[in-house]
């Protein structure tokens, strides 16, 4: 009997499938539309293409699911209703957030206001109680003020509650024996706990995260179950199913809802993670995944074959601090929207035509001018048919678009409006680009581009040129890269505990000791997961700083410290580190270790994909068309390019640009001037000539 995994990360435009044979190694990815207002059907609509191409829902014994509920619960705030629960005296952490605004425009913003409280006044409550920063009980919890707080959150028709008292992370009790008291009064109640979720130092980064896990984890938690229902139907995978996390790995769906905050960047983690992995097969240590789809565009660093790994990240505005891969997002994607203003300023984006209308060439009711129209017209996408011929390309509406929205306002022709919107939004997602390498001190020449998603190789090479970076790699099928990212991430928990001490006076037993614990909570989880012994694997880190900083950095250990020695050489590695990330160090200078963390993983089978074909004729065997295709920096008028049709070329094929490659998933834009290479892995290395 065949045996399949199959993997969906659901988008903004579309739904990706990669579905992978575990006897052969081959894979077969599906793009389906999206379904904004119910994000499963589109699950259950590409398990019923696959149905009907033969393969039956019994036979797939893996599922993995990348998912942006939660993060659109949050970004366009539509979570539960929460109520706050905080220390006598304190409810002003949640209001004043840092007292500062934030990096960039906001600076500069006279109007500029904080993001709404997802937790307001009204559902804010105190309880009576007091823990010590040592975690000493100062003042008994109150629980009569407890049981009024009951009474207010009835009143207010909370569904979800955060808890987040003072110096918890130090003592737990007291928030323990709230949530038993939230649940004994409403088990329905989704009660979320800071000494739970994020047992770390600093009162609002921890308050701001679980308010943010009380608000999407019922959304979160209902699609879950619902989904959980559907594929228990069908039979699909009823043992092993997982959701992707913004740290890089997977979790059970069992686990998924009570830290749903961890799937903020569920979507765009399957990219990075498929990225790592696509470094170490190609021999590039060093890369920038470029992650273009419908409505934005993700990018992320990797160095020396490490995604980065931040413990504060701002999404919205708001403030989240577990462990997430260090992406950054754009409003940018195949459906921006562009407009001509009463001044005859043009605009590109933010917003988008998502998926629903989406761009105007789509033919479902679209009509302003986007990124995938402009695409249309310059010649890059074949106006005939997407996906296989599964989605139409309505050439004549993509022109009307561009013609009434930007060409006629602005004055210009048609190709070259179409031009300008294509140049400013290159130019938005360079700055992405730019945000992570050349503004962190990194040298853009030594970095490869990685693009992905349906139009990520539409603009790489081109914001590749002009950024200057060494190539840009291609993968076999950018559009489902994420998803099959998926079918990569191994099972990945992350567990901290806050310590403040000089790492001078810190003895190295006890410094074991506190790893050794976060060990045990870690082997526990994946055992009851289902994990044996020799599948787990466990990485510790300590976050040290300079006396009397405000932030800290991240040290890896080679292994557990065991004499004075080995605590002194975490100290050496921690100076060096640090010049690496900020340009300087201290040596001379008193350090202290803040947290101590462990990473836990459970090891998932390894995929092993199927080789590439050997090239045994010329490249030209693989163009299958010619395209009238517009580049300014060769021609004022478009001329015929030469079409490859991506499934044909094989590995060593080469060729020159410009060039158009046509595939079921995405369309790569070669521009003049530059030079591809089939690799043997089948991915396209495209470099400057």
């Amino acid at each position: 009997m065949p045996r399949y995994r199959l993997t969906v990360d659901t988008g903004g435009t579309f739904s990706d499938f990669v579905l992978l044979d575990e006897d052969t190694g081959r894979h077969r990815i599906l793009k389906v539309p999206s379904t904004p207002d119910d994000p499963g059907r589109a699950v259950l609509d590409g398990l019923d293409v696959l149905e009907s191409e033969g393969i039956a829902a019994r036979d797939i014994v893996f599922f993995s699911h990348g998912t942006t509920v939660a993060t659109n619960a949050l970004l366009e705030e539509k979570g539960a209703n929460v109520g706050l629960v905080v220390t006598e005296g304190f409810t002003g952490i949640y209001e004043t957030m840092e007292q500062s605004r934030p990096y960039g425009p906001a600076v500069f913003d006279l109007g500029y206001q904080k993001p709404a409280l997802l937790a307001p006044g009204r559902r804010t409550g105190e309880a009576a109680e007091r823990i010590a920063a040592d975690g000493t009980v100062r003042a008994a919890l109150d629980e009569d003020s407890v049981e009024r707080l009951i009474t207010r959150f009835e009143e207010q028709g909370v569904e979800a509650v955060a808890v987040c008292l003072l110096f918890a992370f130090m003592n737990d009790a007291h928030e323990r024996r709230v949530k038993e008291m939230l649940l004994e009064a409403h088990p329905e109640w989704w009660v979320s706990t800071s000494s739970e979720l994020l047992p770390q130092i600093r009162e609002y980064f921890r308050l701001s995260t679980v308010v943010i896990n009380a608000y999407v984890s019922p959304i979160l938690g209902r699609y879950v179950r619902k989904l959980e229902g559907e594929l228990d139907e069908l039979k699909v995978a009823p043992e092993a199913r997982f959701t992707m996390q913004s740290n890089g790995g997977s979790a059970p769906f069992a686990s998924t809802a009570g830290r749903a905050v961890g799937t903020i960047l569920s979507g765009p983690a399957g990219g990075v993670t498929a990225g790592s992995a696509l470094s170490r097969d190609t021999g590039a240590p060093n890369i920038i995944t470029f992650d273009m789809g419908g409505t934005s565009t993700d990018v992320a660093l990797i160095q020396d074959g490490e995604p980065v790994i931040t413990d504060r990240s701002k999404i919205d505005g708001r403030d989240i601090a577990i462990p997430m891969l260090d992406i950054t997002t754009v409003a940018a994607g195949g459906g921006t929207i562009s407009r001509v203003d009463r001044h005859g300023a043009l605009h590109v984006g933010p917003a988008s035509a998502g998926a629903v209308p989406g761009p105007a060439c789509y033919l479902r009711g679209g009509t302003e001018p986007t990124t995938t129209d402009c695409n249309v017209v310059l010649g890059y996408l074949d106006s005939g048919a997407l996906l296989g011929g599964a989605m139409t390309i309505d050439r004549s509406l993509a022109e009307e678009a561009v013609r009434t929205g930007l060409a006629d306002p602005l004055g210009m022709d048609l190709l070259r409006a179409a031009e300008g919107h294509v140049k400013i939004i290159d130019v938005q997602m360079g700055e992405a680009v730019k945000s992570i390498s050349t503004e962190r001190g990194f040298d853009l020449r030594e970095f490869a581009l990685v693009p992905f998603g349906g139009a990520g190789p539409l603009h790489a090479c081109r914001i590749a040129r002009d950024l200057g970076l060494a190539k840009v790699v291609i993968p076999l099928y950018p559009g489902a890269f994420s998803a099959l990212g998926l079918l990569m991430s191994d099972v990945k928990h992350d567990y901290l505990r806050s310590r403040l001490s000089d790492i001078a006076a810190v003895d190295p037993a006890e410094m074991t000791a506190l790893f050794e614990d976060l060990r045990r909570q870690g082997e526990e989880q994946l055992r009851a997961e289902g994990f044996a012994a020799h599948e787990m694997a466990f990485r510790y880190y300590a976050d040290l700083r300079y006396a009397g900083q405000g932030y800290e950095n991240p040290v890896p250990l080679s292994g557990l410290p065991r004499t004075p020695q080995d605590v002194a050489e975490i100290r050496a590695d921690f100076d060096v580190i640090h010049e690496q990330c900020h340009g300087h160090n201290a040596p001379g200078q008193p350090v202290e270790v803040v947290n101590y963390r462990v990473e836990a993983y459970g090891r998932v089978p390894s995929v092993e994909l199927a080789a590439v074909e050997e090239a045994t004729g010329p490249a030209t065997d693989a163009v299958v068309a010619m395209r009238e295709a517009y580049f300014s920096e060769v021609s004022q008028t478009p001329f015929p390019v030469s079409v490859y049709q991506r499934e044909k070329l094989r590995a060593g094929h080469t060729f020159d640009g410009p060039a158009l490659i046509d595939q079921y998933d995405s369309t790569t834009v070669v521009c003049p001037g530059q030079h591809v290479t089939v690799d043997p892995l089948g991915n396209l290395i495209v470099e400057n000539s």
